[in-house]
């Protein structure tokens, strides 16, 4: 037994100390049964403090058969609140197994007692004391509540996991991880469970002097009562609300919470703190005037607290009180200020200007003082942690925070101005309003428009690189974000194996042969990976789920799995099944990519934002890229998030692949698409892009001794603002012009005199971030007879890297059998092989890594 205090004592409150009959170590010997004595030991006890009522509990009460009486002195008290718990008794069977009539586990309404209340004047008042009601076991299952009393510990916020940094919370189970992602804790089925119940002093004038039990034949406990003068029933909160603390200067606030759910700096007596985090200060006054998107400013010393308490609580901050009730009336109160309720609800609509249709959007609200409005069936508050949330939303850089709509939501708002932000994609202008909301609002329609027709031009969309949605998630999400194509990856992790029941080899969701509209699509692929050879996506593939999914032990595959298959085989397996194969956020992991790059099991290298929408496209990427390009290795760009959390929105970088004119769009026309390489890679920035008429991915044949090639592009953006256009020659900026931030078109005549590569770079950014590169072409290829597509010293490098994977795979990759490591061995072989012997063929001579050395070798 210990004292317990879930949060600061009311003041209105105080304990009415008694002689009761029982010590809690004997309540067996009391007539109590050995499941109570048994789970006694943690029953409240001494001085407490539960839902902010303050009791104190010595010897408690126990009685069953016969009435007793126990003296108190209270005076000038509305409320009694009782601490006290029936015993558990069993249902009772009849000789067919049956119970009939039946009052549920909890025997429900079954009359356990009488409290009579004496007064000084002789006067009597007398409550009957029925179980569920005014009472409830010890010990409940889940689903027995109590309609009139509640547990004695009041409910409080849990952190989800990556935000914890205390020990789980008492009570916590196995299942904590999965429990934290409620945020709440409702602390009533535990081993031992007081109950507190509140009865309404008849005669409040009368000084109360005794309280008389009578037992009905239960057995049942009293360990507590306090009295207090409070405006209504004292263990009913008000529906929740928020204010902004003002922290003194130079003070941070202290987002840790106690084993109680309770913040340090911050606490209610008669209620609960249910969340606080620092304001956000978005520029309202220019809201209309600034980008989709743009991040608010965090506030130092204004902290955002949502909570929930009765009408006559008081917030305990620094040292002092604030009543609840002050704020209720919207003025402020110390270092509170009120923030206006969302008490009027709205419907919000987002429609196509052209259709008048409700579309999927990504959207924004926030109140006057920055709070997150978010709608009904959304997260107030959104969980951005690894693997921790499915919700449809997005938290940008853990600020901005939104939610994704099928194009109508319901939504509490306050009266006053709100900020709406609407957003569907690259070719839909954003949208930001302020919408004025009164009590007559029951409605609010907002129209978003095309105005970039890249999709009418046989441009698809597409993010290559999607965990843990469901599909349906995924294509709200798509949709929402204007992506046409959403692979959603099962993969493996340790022994964790995500959406490999989604995978079925066969269906394209939202296809019209799926009963969708043919328009935004999700496949299932897998993610296929290991911790040291590297990753490999495997798109769009038919048939059975290609497995092992991830081997060679952690922290990709289960501890102790070995190295049994390659990238490779598992892209053969691909292509033979009909997919696609992407290398994920290239070039990591860099070991044995380098071999299937050259040795033609690749289609694609992805590009990815790592959830920054701010970051561009990796230079470090591109580099990596140009230098297989260099070698004459074409592989197309696409564009993938990698997303695993809702700090990533789906397509925050994305593919753009023309399908053939006149082609049906199909989830099979995008790949064939991105196989041809007629793509663009872009965090917003559009593109067309052509040499001598080609488009990206072709192949332009010059004569010995090369010429000149005519270029012609056209950029727009509506999200980006462009500053540069450039343009990539084997690796290098050749050219380099200055750009309005919305539209641009040139053409140019470039001289070639060797076999060489050439693509487009689009470099933008926001008015408030660096320069970035916004998109990136798949190249033209220009092989120039008699001119080979080679440099040596990035093939020299990929050698290298080949050269890792074999050494690998020879040391410290955990083996399976012999002719399965010969197999991969000699895969590995054969690419670099291929290199090596070109390398020699153009002359140049390396020095070789065991046991690759020959005779011939030269520094």
């Amino acid at each position: 037994m210990a004292s317990t205090h879930d949060g600061p004592s009311s003041p209105l409150f105080r304990a009415i100390p008694f002689k009761g009959n029982a010590a809690f170590a004997r309540l067996q010997e009391a007539g109590g049964s050995s499941a109570m004595q048994d789970a006694a030991a943690l029953a409240p006890a001494g001085s407490c403090t539960c839902w902010g009522i303050p009791f104190e509990v010595k010897k408690p009460l126990f009685v069953k058969e016969e009435p007793v009486s126990v003296e108190l002195g209270i005076s000038r008290a509305t409320w009694l609140v009782f601490m006290h718990a029936t015993d558990v008794e069993a249902p009772e069977y009849n000789e067919h197994g049956f119970i009939s009539p039946t009052r549920g586990i909890g025997r429900l309404a079954e009359h356990v007692a009488d409290y009579v209340l004496e007064y000084r004047d002789g006067t009597e008042a007398r409550q009957s004391i029925l179980r569920r009601h005014h009472i409830g076991m010890f010990s409940r299952i889940w689903g027995e509540n109590c309609f009139q009393c509640v547990a004695s510990e009041k409910p409080s916020s849990i952190p989800p996991v990556h935000e914890q940094v205390i020990p789980p919370p008492r009570g916590a189970t196995e299942g904590y991880y999965g429990g934290s992602q409620t945020r709440v804790r409702q602390p009533d089925i535990l081993p031992w469970v007081s109950w507190l119940w509140a009865w309404e002093n008849p005669f409040p004038e009368k000084r109360i002097v005794g309280l008389r039990v009578e037992p009905k034949g239960w057995g049942m406990l009293l360990s507590g009562i306090a009295a207090g003068t409070v405006s209504s029933i004292p263990i009913r909160w008000e529906a929740r609300r928020k204010a902004i603390l003002t922290l003194p200067k130079r003070v941070a606030f202290d987002r840790n919470l106690d084993e109680h759910g309770l913040y340090k700096q911050i606490q209610l007596d008669l209620g609960q703190v249910i969340s606080a985090a620092p304001r956000t200060v978005y520029p309202n006054a220019a809201w209309s005037d600034t980008y989709n998107n743009q991040l608010p400013e965090v506030s130092e010393r204004e902290v955002v607290v949502e909570y929930a308490c009765h009408r006559d609580a008081r917030f305990h901050v620094a040292g002092k009180t604030v009543t609840a009730a002050d704020l209720e009336r919207g003025s402020k109160a110390g270092p509170l200020t009120p923030i206006a309720p969302a008490t009027r609800r709205v419907a919000l609509r987002v429609v196509d200007k052209a259709t008048s249709r409700p579309v999927p959007v990504k959207l924004h609200l926030h109140g006057e003082a920055g709070e997150y409005l978010a709608p009904l069936d959304r997260h107030r508050l959104i969980n951005y942690g690894w693997i921790e949330d499915y919700a449809p939303e997005f938290l940008n850089q853990q600020k901005h925070a939104c939610a994704y709509i099928a194009g109508e939501t319901v939504v509490d708002l306050p009266i006053g101005n709100v900020y709406i932000e609407v957003s569907k994609g690259f070719e839909i202008r954003p949208v930001r309003r302020i919408y004025r909301i009164t009590q007559a609002t029951e409605c609010i329609t907002l129209e978003i428009e095309k105005v970039l027709p890249w999709r009418e031009r046989g441009w698809i969309t597409a993010d290559t690189h999607v965990h843990f949605l469901s599909p349906q998630t995924a294509m709200l999400e798509g949709s929402a974000e204007g992506v046409n194509v959403v692979n959603l990856l099962a993969s493996q992790w340790g022994e964790l194996m995500t959406n490999v029941g989604d995978f079925d080899g066969k269906t394209t969701f939202g296809s019209k042969e799926a009963g969708g509209d043919g328009e935004w699509l999700v496949r299932v692929g897998t993610e296929n990976r290991q911790h040291v050879l590297g990753h490999i996506s495997l798109l769009g593939y038919r048939g059975n789920l290609i497995a092992p999914l991830c081997v060679g032990g952690p922290d990709e595959s289960a501890l102790g799995d070995p190295v049994g298959i390659l990238l490779a085989e598992w892209a053969r397996q691909c292509k033979s099944q009909g997919g696609l194969v992407v290398m994920p956020h290239f070039p990591n992991p860099r070991c044995e990519n380098a071999a299937n790059l050259i040795s033609g099991d690749v289609d694609a290298v992805e590009m990815t934002s790592w959830g920054n929408l701010y970051g561009g496209i990796d230079p470090y990427s591109l580099s990596d890229w140009y230098r297989y390009l260099n070698c004459g290795y074409f592989h197309a760009a696409v564009g993938g998030t990698d997303k695993m959390t809702a700090a990533t929105a789906v397509g925050a970088i994305r593919t753009y692949a023309q399908i053939e004119p006149g082609c049906t769009f199909t989830y099979e026309a995008w790949m064939d698409a991105v196989r041809k390489g007629r793509t663009f890679v872009t965090y917003g920035p559009l593109l067309e892009f052509s040499v001598e008429g080609q488009p990206s991915g072709s192949w332009v044949s010059m004569k010995s001794g090369g010429g000149a090639v005519d270029i012609e592009w056209r950029a727009a953006s509506v999200t980006v603002p462009m500053t540069r256009i450039d343009l990539v020659i084997n690796g290098e900026i050749r050219e380099s012009r200055s750009v309005g931030p919305h539209e641009a078109e040139g053409h140019c005549s470039l001289s070639i005199e060797r076999s060489s590569w050439v693509a487009l770079l689009v470099r933008g950014n926001y008015p408030d971030k660096p320069e970035i590169i916004a998109a990136h072409t798949s190249p033209v290829m220009i092989p120039v007879e008699g001119s080979a597509f080679f440099a040596a010293a990035d093939a020299l490098t990929i050698l290298e890297q080949i050269e890792g994977a074999m050494a690998y795979l020879d040391t410290i990759g955990t083996r399976t059998d012999t002719d399965r490591h010969k197999r991969m061995w000699m895969t590995l072989t054969a690419a670099h092989r291929r290199l090596h012997n070109e390398l020699h063929n153009q002359g140049h001579f390396h020095r070789h890594t065991h046991p690759h050395e020959h005779p011939e070798h030269h520094e």
